[in-house]
């Protein structure tokens, strides 16, 4: 195993420690969301998938750290379709109210995607362009460095731009859309990620979401496609 395998370990470790200290503070400065979604069929053709994600927010004064993780798992015929997981930490501070500065490492492996795995690790500058009851937008650029390993093995270490953009709009007071897009830009490969969803308030602090989402590589291996889409849906429960 390489050494940015380990990563996601060590994030859900970091956030197993955030939540122990929130347990310890119920008013303290840390919040969340887990969410897990699952569909089986039967009969003619027996399918079955899973989809799981944790996120955690810890501010403090004029810093925020973020915690993401989520896998994926899809099975048609007992033959494993679908297996991909993914863990980012993000590290914000605020400059004024609307500016900050952030650094943030990024990892993605994907058994049956174009590359293996994906390990990033950027700096740069973000802004809250939009930040009221109905609407909140915040954009980002930076730049870094992207190690990638794809399925047959072959590795690139390259250096990297990247866009970010966030949209909250909330529909009422128990639903809201939100759009986040993505993209790494090297000179071997553009990776591209779109996130659409609607959450729904059900319960107290349980939700139901849609998701679809959308990811793109430019530069693929022979026999592989460069876009992969899902759409979901989870119970989420925030903290």
């Amino acid at each position: 195993m390489k050494a940015r395998d380990l990563w996601p370990a060590l994030f859900l470790l970091a956030a197993l420690g955030a939540q122990a200290q929130q347990e310890e503070d119920e008013e303290g400065p840390l919040s969340g969301k887990v969410s897990l979604g699952y569909l089986a069929t039967s009969g003619n053709t027996e399918t079955s998938s899973l989809n799981a994600a944790f996120e955690s927010a810890y501010v403090v004064g004029r810093w925020e750290h973020a915690l993401k993780a989520s896998a994926i798992n899809a099975t048609e015929e007992e033959q494993t379709t679908a297996e991909a997981y993914e863990s980012s930490w993000t590290s914000a501070w605020d400059i004024t109210e609307k500016d900050l500065l952030f650094g943030r490492l990024n990892w993605r492996k994907d058994r049956f995607g174009g590359f293996d795995t994906q390990f990033s690790q950027t700096v740069g500058y973000a802004r809250r362009v939009l930040d009221d009851d109905k609407h909140r937008l915040r954009l980002e650029l930076g730049a870094g460095a992207r190690q990638s390993e794809d399925q047959d093995g072959l590795e690139d270490d390259e250096t990297i731009l990247t866009g970010g953009l966030d949209y909250r709009y909330t529909i009422s007071e128990t639903a809201f859309f939100r759009q986040t897009i993505a993209v790494e830009s090297g000179e071997a490969n553009t990776f591209t990620e779109s996130v659409s969803s609607v959450s729904a308030q059900l319960l107290g602090r349980l939700a139901l979401t849609a998701s679809y989402t959308y990811r793109n590589n430019s530069d693929v291996p022979v026999d592989t496609e460069n876009t992969d889409t899902r759409v979901a849906l989870s119970l989420d429960y925030t903290f």
